[in-house]
């Protein structure tokens, strides 16, 4: 049961004032939190989320309690790094990440259909690597210090959002989705909440295709289809079910970008070993290859909105085309040569 809970939490952050098909979105929120930082200009989407704050300190939180706190790191953080940049740039192809995909779907956006489609072809691919022995290499265990840094930056930037001095940007009223929100205290204890539990099971979008595949376990797989039914049964309780292609919310109908992006993300989410969400929990976990991996992402919503590359509900533009298609090109590179052994290496 403990899966399910989560989802309707992002029901509860719609119905207090976050975005539609949007109550707890990954990529989204972090691409906010970049713009209100001003490392973008896009000015509709500019607000720091707390719930990424909230998510990475839950799960700090009860990696403490239950000793599970042990600071990691020095596996290729550079080549994640890259990676996390290009999953970003999928997701934002696509408009949302794996957790608003199932969102999207769970509110009636049909147009998440080809994205989930294009999700588990990525996942596909990256085990095919996984397979010929894809891997990053160990990484070493590190200070207590080390791995406290992440969370520690998380306070700094929700301090920041509750002072609200003159460098942090916002999104005007009626400006477009940053303008949407919940109340702060609301956000943070719903981060909270899920970052608590995501720790606890081990939750991630990309986990349970990749395990059923790989080992044949389902167990990951069945919390994945628990989640799209309590979502839907809340979108249903509260009104937001809504079926349809066109004049979805923050989405566009474009299948076949709708599909590569979210394949790119799925593939660069299986190098990564987790999903955007999975990166945040293992972060609070003291792993810092996973808090290079979330700077990754930020840069690559920075990337994204500064270039033209994200998609909005016109449609994907011919830049975004292009760096979806490099992303491709850059992540089998990246895996092809991280799958080669030498010679008598185990």
């Amino acid at each position: 049961m403990e899966k399910v809970e989560a989802k309707p939490l992002s029901r509860v952050l719609t119905a207090f004032g976050n975005p539609a098909n949007m109550g707890f979105c990954i990529a989204c929120f972090i691409r906010d939190t970049t713009g209100a930082l001003g490392f973008h200009s896009a000015a509709a989407v500019q607000y720091i989320r707390p719930e990424i704050m909230g998510l990475v300190l839950g799960a700090f939180i009860l990696a403490l309690a239950t000793k599970e706190f042990k600071p990691r790191g020095g596996s290729a953080p550079v080549t994640r790094f890259v990676i996390g940049m290009f999953v970003m740039i999928g997701c934002l192809m696509f408009l949302g990440c794996p957790f608003r995909m199932i969102l999207r779907l769970a509110g009636g956006d049909f147009n998440a259909l080809f994205g989930i489609l294009g999700f588990v072809c990525g996942i596909l691919i990256g085990v095919v690597f996984l397979k010929r022995g894809y891997t990053l290499k160990r990484s070493y265990s590190m200070q207590k210090t080390e791995g406290t840094i992440f969370p520690v930056l998380q306070l700094i930037i929700f301090a920041l959002l509750v002072a609200a001095p003159a460098f942090i940007h916002f999104t005007e009223a009626d400006g477009g989705p940053g303008a949407k929100h919940a109340a702060i205290a609301i956000s943070l204890v719903a981060g909270l909440l899920v970052g608590a539990l995501a720790q606890r099971t081990r939750l991630c979008m990309v986990g349970g295709i990749r395990d059923v595949v790989l080992f044949g376990e389902w167990k990951l797989l069945c919390g994945f289809l628990a989640i799209i039914v309590a979502a839907f049964l809340g979108n249903v309780i509260l009104g937001f079910w809504n079926p349809g292609f066109a004049g979805q919310p923050i989405a566009h109908t474009d299948g076949f970008w709708n599909a590569l992006g979210m394949a790119l993300a799925g593939f660069g989410c299986v190098l990564l070993g987790g999903c955007p969400m999975r990166q945040l929990v293992l972060a609070g976990e003291g792993n810092t290859d996973s808090a290079v991996t979330v700077i990754g992402l930020a840069a690559g919503a920075a990337i994204a909105h500064n270039f033209g590359l994200a998609s909005s509900a016109e449609g994907p533009t011919a830049n975004g085309k292009a760096a979806v298609l490099i992303g491709f090109v850059v992540l089998l590179v990246i895996a092809a040569c991280n799958s080669i052994r030498k010679k008598g290496e185990a």
